[in-house]
Order: structure tokens, then C-alpha cells, then sequence
């Protein structure tokens, strides 16, 4: 949640904080704002909206100083408003500051600072922060000692930037449980929330832990532990992604081109080397309990391997949403805990993995963004190498965590003696056919597609049904609509459907069925009973599947032939086409949906 970038160079960085802003703006995008440190002092221009329109209207680009910050908000704390938009100054107007993350005591501490006269602008917790530091000053501390001290003052998470006027060659940054970094350039040093702000500019990072914080100049860095102050050793750290692949491509949003991007996905997902899943699959057979944790997509993605373990090793694994796991979880030294986060910030599964470690638990990750706090904190680590994901939407990222779970469960079912080495290596053959596959999907049926979200975009809900390893991805396709379209979508195992959901169904209502290739017959018997119960109250039969159109139907996808345990993921990218061009056609903002952000960072 929310995007912070603070630049210091040998020139105006202005124009720089605006293209590293813009980098940053799937992190949140209710308004936005920048602060710059030239000889008149700190100067403020923010405003309510995307980045690139506030800054247009404030002439972001325009303003002077060879240091600054900047935010792109996602809100928490106080309305969307000019005045909640950061940055945030103290009294004096000489301090200001960025911040992502929540303050859980700032009314208590804004209580006392009004208490002793000091005046607020807006209703955040983040401007406290610029009070506190305000105030040590004036009780005659040094500016980084005072903004020390304010950071030992504040409870909650926080990753923050600060300039001030009486340091005019330095950015004090500091985090706490959400994520910060330090990109480092000749003669322009960065600070960010992902390295996504400054991969156009450098691949060399910094990467801050909880408890630091950092004094960036122009020749280097500082790092100090919050709670003693002493020095830190840090290590830069190379980051192996390509800035290509963090652009548009000419694509007309993000999303479209990550769904474009899923072949490439897969193939770098199937790249992996085999030691590394071996390695994971050893430590989940040794222990008595496995949990797959995950939240929003991620979720889906570990119930997936819930099936896929079930279905192809005969083992057990409880996938458990991260945002419940402190409830339902209950992990100890006997349980293997296995999280999944695109960002590697997430904040329930860093929680989730965190408890896990206390109890004594084996913890593991697959993540896509490297030097993420997961990844320093699990003690297995498959690092996914999907590519910058910049969709508000995950794609392509899922696409490759359902890869991994699959050669995950394919290799413990090798381990186990469930399957043969010969069988295996089958497994693997049809994921590899899978990205010729998918392409054809998208080149193939993607203006069917088109025409059958523009039949169906006004419809007032949509249903995903789907049997054993399809329910997940039911689950999955109908949270895609939902999230990108803001039509009501519900997905669920469609035996469900004779409990309670059939009183939904009307002629008005669209039902997708994900069916098997019909060699999966009982599934695919199941399924098509399903959909005869739909039929039978007039609701709309859509068909995504395998071979010509089934009587009864009356609309149908027809897929690429697919492997057993391939099918699904074409299923997921129908559905993400699906979801995509009824958002087009409502024209919805795609990459921007309304109310959502990128890394969700704050409990």
C-alpha cells in the first residue's frame, strides 16, 4: 500500500521523482504529492488523483532542488483529500515526510502535539511523524537524532522518507514491517518502496531490514539500527531483472500484456532447477503437518496445491488464507509451512510466516520480487522470476506460482513412490508443451472471448463453477471479474450449486463451467450435470472446455487440447480474457482498479 520514491543527484531530480512515481502508482493512486529541497527551502506540490494528472496540473516536473521525495497514496487513515495527501510538513513548513504503512498510537502522540501547540493539516497518522521530529528539534537534537528519536516513538509499521530543510543534502529514510530499499547510481543515489521505482535508472540495491534506518547522500549511505543507532553493514545487491520487461510494450494496459506474458512466465517458472524444487519437496514430506498460506490470489493458488497434493501424491496439505492463519493455523515444530506472495510483502502471509517461525515451524516461499522481506526470512526461498508484475491484477505471477505448485506435488509424488520416474518426467513434458499452448488460446479465441463479454457486460452476476482441481480456478475467475470489473462474481465447486445457489440463477445470469477433458469422466459427468441444473432454470450455459460444443450450451470456449494437470491453466487464462474485456467494454480502469492496490503492506 502506497508508493514512496526520494531521489538526491547532482541536478533538478524533479523529473526523476515523476518517472519514479510513475513506477509506483500500482501501489496506490487516491493522489499523490512531492516535496523538493532547493535554496527558498522544502516545496510542496501535491493533489488528489493519478500521478500523471496531478502532475501535470502542479507542475511536478517544474519544481527545483537536487533532493526530494515523493507518494502515491493508497488511503488508510483520513478521506481522499489534497490536504490527507502526502508528503506532510511540521509547523515551521521546514520538514517534510512520505510514509507507507500505520501508526497504530498517532492519537495519543498527535494529543500530546497539539497539547504543546503544535497546528495539524490534515487527519493522517503520518503527520504526527513530521511533528515529532519538529519537536526534538527544537529541544536542540540534531536532525538525524531527532528523527531517531521519533522513530522509537511510534508504534505500528512503517517504511518513511524525510527531507529537512536544515540537512539540504540528505534523505533520512527508516522501516519497520513494509518494505523499503536503496538504489544506488554514480552521483544519484535512490530511495523506494520496490525496486521497481528505480529499475529504469539502477540495478543495485540496498536492501533495509525492520529496525534500520538510512542517511542517503549523493557519494553513499548510512545505515543505523533504530534502537541503538549503531553502524549496519549492508551488502548491494545486484537485481537481475530487465527494465523491457517492466513497460508497456505498446500493449493498451499492463494486464493485457502480462496475460501475453504467460508463455514466457511458464517457461522461466519451469527454468527452475530441479535440486531447488527437490529440496522444498523433501522438506514437506518430512513433516507431519503442511500448510500452503496465501491470501486474495495467492489463496487460490495454495488451495490449488491443496488439490493438486491430493489429487496426484495422495498427500495432505491445508491451504490456509493468511489473513485467517492466526486462528486457524496453530503451526509447530512438526509443520511445514509454505507461503506464497507475489510481492514477498505481504503483510498477513509475512505475519503467518513469521508465527510459523516462532512455533518452531519449517517455513518456505515462492515469491516474484526479489530482496523481499520473504525472502530473507523464510528459510527455503524459490524465487519465481515472473518479471515486474505492474497490474493492480495479478496474472502472470499466479500463472507461475501454479506451475511451481504442480512440479512441487509432481516431485513428491515421485518421492513418495506414487508416481514413477517415467510418469514424472510426462508431468513435466506436458508443462512444457503448456506455453505453446496458451498462446494459441490467446491468439485464437480471444475475440470470442471479446464478443461474449460484450454479450454478457451488463449482466448483474456471474457464476464460476468448476469440480476437484477446477474449484480453485473457479475461485480464481471469478475474483478476476470481480476485481476488474466491479461486477458481483462468486466462484464455487459446482455441486455447491444445489445448496443454497440455484435461488440465484435466472435468465439473466451467466454460469461458467470449467469441464475436463472429457477422459477426466467422472469429473466431467459431475460438472455437466451441474450446468443441466443451470439449464433448467434458464440461466445462461457457458461452456470453457475441450472438443466441440456439448449440446446445451449456449455459449462455448473451445481450448487448445490439454494434459490432465495442464487443463486448469488454461481455464485461468480464459478467465483472466474474460474478466479483461468486460472491463474494457465497461470501461473500467484497468490497471487501476478502484479501492485496490498492488502489496497490500498494512494489516
Amino acid at each position: 500500500m502506497c508508493g514512496i520514491v526520494g531521489v538526491i543527484g547532482d541536478g533538478a531530480v524533479a523529473p526523476l521523482l515523476v518517472s519514479c512515481l510513475e513506477r509506483l502508482e500500482y501501489r496506490g493512486y487516491d493522489s499523490c504529492g512531492m516535496a523538493t529541497l532547493n535554496s527558498r527551502g522544502v516545496e510542496i506540490r501535491k493533489g488528489v488523483g493519478p500521478v500523471r494528472e496531478v502532475s501535470e496540473r502542479r507542475g511536478f516536473a517544474r519544481a527545483h532542488g537536487g533532493l526530494g521525495i515523493a507518494h502515491t497514496r493508497w488511503a488508510t487513515h483520513g478521506g481522499v483529500s489534497e490536504e490527507n495527501a502526502h508528503p506532510h510538513c511540521s509547523c515551521d513548513g521546514k520538514i517534510a515526510v512520505v510514509h507507507n504503512g500505520i501508526f497504530t498510537n498517532y492519537r495519543a502522540l498527535r494529543s500530546d502535539l497539539e497539547a504543546r501547540g503544535h497546528r495539524f493539516r490534515s487527519q493522517t497518522d503520518t503527520e504526527v511523524f513530521a511533528h515529532l521530529v519538529e519537536e526534538a528539534a527544537r529541544a536542540g537534537l540534531s536532525v538525524e537524532e531527532a528523527f531517531a528519536a521519533s522513530l522509537r516513538r511510534v508504534e505500528g509499521s512503517f517504511a518513511i522518507a524525510m527531507i529537512a530543510a536544515h540537512e539540504p543534502e540528505k534523505i533520512f529514510c527508516a522501516r519497520e514491517k513494509s518494505p523499503l530499499i536503496l538504489g544506488l547510481d554514480a552521483g544519484t543515489n535512490f530511495v523506494g518502496s520496490d525496486i521497481n521505482a528505480f529499475l529504469e535508472h539502477t540495478r543495485r540495491a540496498v536492501l533495509l531490514e525492520d529496525g534500520e534506518y538510512a542517511i542517503v547522500g549523493r557519494a553513499g549511505y548510512e545505515v543505523r539500527a533504530i534502537a541503538g543507532g549503531e553502524a549496519r553493514e549492508k551488502r548491494a545487491l545486484e537485481i537481475e531483472w530487465q527494465l523491457e520487461r517492466a513497460g508497456k510494450a505498446g500493449y493498451a494496459h499492463y494486464m493485457e500484456k502480462e496475460i501475453d506474458e504467460q508463455p514466457q512466465t511458464v517457461r522461466r517458472a519451469l527454468e527452475i532447477p530441479r535440486p531447488a524444487i527437490a529440496s522444498l519437496a523433501a522438506s514437506f514430506a518430512a513433516a507431519r503437518r503442511r500448510l500452503l498460506v496465501g491470501v486474495g490470489t495467492t489463496y487460490y493458488v495454495a488451495l490449488y496445491g491443496q488439490y493438486l497434493m491430493a489429487a496426484l501424491a495422495r498427500e495432505t496439505a491445508q491451504a490456509v488464507s493468511s489473513d485467517e492463519a492466526l486462528h486457524l493455523a496453530l503451526p509447530d515444530a512438526t509443520t511445514f509451512v509454505l507461503a506464497i506472495s507475489q510481492s514477498g510483502e505481504t503483510f498477513d502471509t509475512l505475519e503467518a510466516l513469521r508465527q510459523a517461525r516462532a512455533a518452531g515451524a519449517a517455513t518456505a516461499a515462492i515469491v516474484n520480487m526479489p530482496g523481499s522481506t520473504m525472502t530473507r526470512e523464510a528459510e527455503q526461498v524459490i524465487l519465481q522470476n515472473s518479471g515486474p508484475e505492474i497490474c493492480v491484477i495479478s496474472t502472470k505471477a499466479a500463472m507461475a506460482q501454479l506451475v511451481l505448485l504442480s512440479r512441487l506435488a509432481a516431485q513428491v509424488a515421485f518421492q513418495n513412490g506414487r508416481i514413477s520416474a517415467e510418469a514424472e518426467r510426462e508431468l513435466l513434458a506436458a508443462l512444457a508443451l503448456a506455453p505453446e499452448r496458451i498462446r494459441e488460446l490467446i491468439a485464437r479465441r480471444r475475440c470470442a472471448l471479446r464478443r461474449l463479454a460484450l454479450q454478457h457486460c451488463r449482466a448483474r452476476s456471474y457464476f464460476f463453477l468448476g469440480r476437484g482441481l477446477y474449484t480453485p480456478i473457479a475461485f480464481e475467475s471469478a475474483l478476476k471479474m470481480k476485481e476488474v470489473t466491479y461486477l458481483h462474481a462468486e466462484g464455487m465447486q459446482a455441486g455447491f450449486l444445489k445448496h443454497g445457489t440455484l435461488s440465484l440463477i435466472d435468465e439473466e445470469t451467466p454460469a461458467v463451467f470449467l469441464l475436463p477433458p472429457a477422459v477426466q469422466k467422472e469429473i466431467y459427468d459431475l460438472t455437466m450435470s451441474s450446468a443441466e441444473e443451470v439449464r433448467a432454470r434458464r440461466g445462461k450455459v457457458i461452456g470453457f472446455g475441450f472438443g466441440p460444443r456439448p449440446e446445451h450450451f449456449d455459449e462455448w470456449i473451445e481450448l487448445p487440447q490439454a494434459a490432465r494437470w495442464t487443463a486448469p491453466l488454461l481455464h485461468l487464462v480464459a478467465a483472466q480474457l474474460l474478466a479483461y474485456e468486460t472491463a474494457v467494454a465497461l470501461g473500467r480502469n484497468v490497471d487501476r482498479p478502484r479501492s485496490l492496490a498492488k502489496s497490500v503492506t498494512v494489516a
